[in-house]
């Protein structure tokens, strides 16, 4: 009997029996009448498990008491119970088989409330995860939203933006031809202010020719009167002779190119610098290629000159006649035909002496050929000159020589205690001996002296020459020849 009663005590029957009572109770509301039934057919089908087997434990513990043992407590508790109508069904079922069935039934139902409990947190996971992708779908619809707002803010920002580009080109455009136009302007203003200058010029020496001729041409016989009372009427003597047409051309031409060249050397030569400036990082040498670049135009003008004047004496030489002299229709000839001066030969000889120079030198990726401009306008400039009379030059220059005060100025960064020319700026302009415009060199100390071959005979012979070939052709033809 005790193991009955321990068995009955380890399955915890009554236990499971309270815990369905319980349940039945929370949830008889929530479920269906079947449900309901059916658990309360479970609870009596336990219960009469239950009473079976404590009828079981009753009948052993009868026995061991003996023929009358218990008999009292029968009659006074069970028999009044049954005469109630209460039977116990499952008599027939054996003790061990009732222990495993309720048993099973525990474990069951264990692991439905256990299941029950993990599909409630699944459902509220499930839930929780519905809810969260909800909130996602929302959040992300929203991103969607702002997205677009801000693509099509973004893309109305580029197209002001890019109006807003097109229309600082167009007025940088605008302002770009502005200044053109004003350059425009101060090249015309300079070039005015030069021909008005220039007239100027030969306004002041047309009227001091005409001064010069009228007191040339005045007469003295009333001062004679007045000195002498002879009533003999003494002839007065003849004026000096009044210029002539060529003289006053000669003049004008001259003013005109002074001018000029000053214009090359105060206004063609600094823009020059500028654009040299892009391509040589030394300001020395950008100097020393504009310097060599004048004087070697006017080596070649002159030669270029010589060569068109033997030309145009050969040309005259046959056909001349008249009271004037074969020089004079020479010279007349080359100032109506100063046009014919193959410019662009003599822009090609400079830059080919350029190019042997060794004081000088271009970065690989460019040439002397960027100079070319001020080279051409040098050689008319230079040619010109060298049929004015006197013909005007350049002096001979080299590097170390003595500065000159007559010659040159000092430029803003020499040293004014040095007495050597380190190299020069700008050439003086001469007639014969004597400096019409003062030239530009920088001294320092230490210079030293690097002579250059002379390519550039003085004017005093030239002019001597020319002279002597005025009076024989031949000689100063074959002169010419050997000097070439």
């Amino acid at each position: 009997m005790s193991d009955t009663i321990r068995r009955l005590a380890n399955t915890g029957s009554f236990n499971v029996m309270q815990d369905k009572v319980d349940s039945l109770r929370r949830n008889y509301s929530r479920n269906t009448c079947d449900t309901n039934l059916g658990r309360i057919c479970e609870l009596i089908e336990l219960s009469s498990k239950l009473q079976g087997q404590l009828f079981t434990a009753m009948s052993l513990t009868a026995s061991e008491g003996g023929t009358y043992g218990g008999v009292d407590t029968l009659k006074s508790r069970l028999l009044p119970w049954l005469g109630s109508g209460f039977n116990a069904s499952g008599a027939n079922v054996s003790s061990d088989t009732s222990l495993k069935l309720l048993q099973e039934t525990v474990e069951k139902d264990r692991k439905i409330a256990e299941l029950e409990c993990e599909l409630n947190r699944s459902k509220d996971e499930l839930t929780d995860t519905v809810d969260k992708l909800n909130n996602s779908e929302a959040e992300l619809e929203q991103t969607k939203v702002e997205s677009g707002g801000t693509l099509l803010a973004s893309e109305e920002e580029i197209l002001n933006l890019r109006t807003d580009l097109r229309l600082a080109k167009e007025e940088a455009n605008r302002y770009k031809r502005r200044v053109d136009d004003l350059n425009d302007y101060e090249r015309q203003i300079r070039f005015l202010r030069n021909e008005i200058s220039n007239l100027q010029d030969e306004k002041d020496i047309l009227q001091s020719s005409l001064r010069r001729s009228r007191a040339r041409s005045v007469s003295p016989v009333r001062a004679t009167r007045d000195r002498s009372p002879s009533p003999i009427r003494r002839i007065p003597p003849s004026p000096l002779p009044s210029p002539t047409h060529a003289e006053l051309t000669n003049s004008i031409r001259h003013s005109r190119l002074v001018a000029r060249f000053n214009d090359l050397y105060a206004i063609d030569r600094l823009d020059m610098q500028d654009r040299l400036r892009r391509f040589v990082d030394d300001d020395e040498m950008v100097k020393r290629i504009l310097f060599i670049a004048t004087c070697e135009s006017f080596h070649v003008a002159k030669m270029a000159f010589r060569s068109f004047r033997l030309r145009a004496r050969r040309l005259l030489s046959p056909i001349h006649t008249g009271p004037g002299e074969l020089e004079d229709a020479v010279n007349d000839y080359i100032v109506r035909n100063l046009d014919l001066h193959d410019l662009e030969s003599s822009v090609d000889s400079v830059i080919r002496s350029m190019n042997v120079n060794p004081k000088i030198s271009f970065p690989p990726e460019c040439d002397f050929s960027l100079v070319t401009p001020f080279i051409r306008e040098v050689c008319r400039v230079a040619y010109a000159m060298q049929a004015l009379e006197p013909p005007l030059d350049v002096p001979l220059a080299t590097g170390g020589e003595l500065f000159s005060d007559a010659k040159y100025r000092r430029s803003y960064d020499s040293e004014y205690s040095a007495p050597l020319v380190a190299y020069h700026i700008w050439p003086a302009l001469m007639e014969g001996d004597i400096p019409l415009i003062k030239g530009e060199a920088c001294t320092r100390r230490g210079a030293l002296s690097s002579p250059r071959r002379s390519r550039s005979p003085s004017p005093l012979r030239s002019s001597s020459r020319l002279s002597r070939s005025s009076l024989s052709p031949d000689r100063g033809r074959s002169k010419s020849k050997r000097r070439y």
